[in-house]
């Protein structure tokens, strides 16, 4: 005679099965973070390696990332339908702004400052997606978000004036500190102007096509202002390049997708929230760069504002130049997710 299982044995099976998905979840979310803040250690590392400049670094960079995005491209649009010929025009234009010249404000910053006061600034990114959001919309800033935006720019006051004590070169300093945070803005509007796209086309397939676009950018301009005998880079150089294109890009778009879909938008943001604060440890372990007390106060008000900023909605993070990129939620069950992709916290941006 055969014996059912019971009901409870059921339930039982399932939770432990919800137990595991939320492990694996919160593993890739924790990985594509880490992956995510790697990215300034390695572009710091470069250019200690060799006299290399922020376009040549970044060609690189995009020469090995490419051909694994136009493999993720062929396989997300399978069975979709064409691109309208309005959305490949928002499609050129969000790349070129999201991805090339977000990438390379910040790499060009970070010559002059460094990797944990880069991945601060960075990460205001939220923040100004809200301000964004409200010029826009024509509604006044909320309170809450008014108490995110000073506690977040309390923090970078804070780390830049930790930087400035230090530095040998204080007009560097802020040189960098400004291209940086263009690139978070260039990154915020990209990340305004994309969420209709992703509804429509899925985010694995428009992240890849605009990381395709900036590629195509970053080719150009290189082409257009330097020999190609340029990209002959010593070969410590070509592996950090790699390590970019691979360990700080492709992997952490497809850890954050995993992570997304076993533990949602909200939890895998908070997560993401661990990004800067992996920069700063990275740095002080393999740069050498000094932390002080002043320093992790501001990290710590960044993270604060940033957090409290993304709350109110579940987020997943749009990948950005250097920020997490979006990962194709289809498959789940959120369906606030594309609607609040710019208000994840996550990366690399850049």
């Amino acid at each position: 005679m055969r014996h059912w299982p019971r009901r409870s044995q059921v339930a039982l099976v399932d939770s432990n099965d919800r137990s595991r998905a939320v492990t694996w979840g919160l593993v890739c979310a924790a990985g594509s973070a880490i992956a995510f803040s790697a990215k300034a250690i390695f572009v710091k590392l470069a250019y200690a390696a060799a006299p290399i400049d922020a376009v040549t670094l970044l060609a690189l960079r995009m020469a090995y990332a490419a051909p694994c995005y136009a493999v993720l491209l062929w396989w997300s649009g399978r069975g979709r339908p064409r691109w309208q010929p309005h959305a490949l025009v928002r499609l050129v234009a969000l790349g070129m702004l999201g991805y090339y010249l977000a990438s390379l404000l910040d790499f060009m910053g970070l010559v002059y400052v460094s990797a944990a006061l880069e991945r601060m600034v960075l990460f205001l990114y939220p923040t100004m997606v809200v301000v964004i959001g409200a010029a826009l919309q024509r509604r006044p800033i909320s309170r809450v978000e008014l108490w995110a935006l000073l506690l977040s720019y309390a923090g970078i006051g804070a780390m830049m004036w930790h930087d400035l004590t230090v530095s040998d070169d204080v007009g560097a300093t802020l040189l960098g500190c400004a291209l940086v945070f263009a690139s978070a803005v260039s990154y915020a509007i990209y990340l305004v102007g994309a969420q209709s796209l992703i509804a429509g086309v899925g985010s694995v397939r428009f992240t890849s096509a605009a990381i395709l676009v900036s590629s195509a950018c970053v080719g150009l301009q290189f082409a257009a202002t330097r020999p190609l005998a340029q990209l002959a880079a010593p070969a410590s150089v070509q592996l950090l390049a790699l390590a970019m294109g691979l360990l700080s890009t492709v992997l952490p778009t497809l850890l954050l997708g995993a992570a997304i879909k076993r533990i949602g938008s909200s939890r895998t943001a908070l997560v993401g929230s661990m990004g800067p604060v992996a920069t700063i440890g990275l740095a002080a372990m393999l740069l050498d760069e000094p932390v002080s007390l002043l320093e992790l106060l501001g990290a710590g008000l960044v993270l604060a504002g940033v957090v409290l900023v993304s709350r109110p909605v579940r987020a997943a993070n749009a990948g950005g130049s250097d920020a997490p990129a979006a990962a194709d939620t289809s498959a789940t069950p959120d369906r606030d997710r594309v609607r609040d992709s710019a208000r994840s916290s996550s990366p690399s941006r850049s």
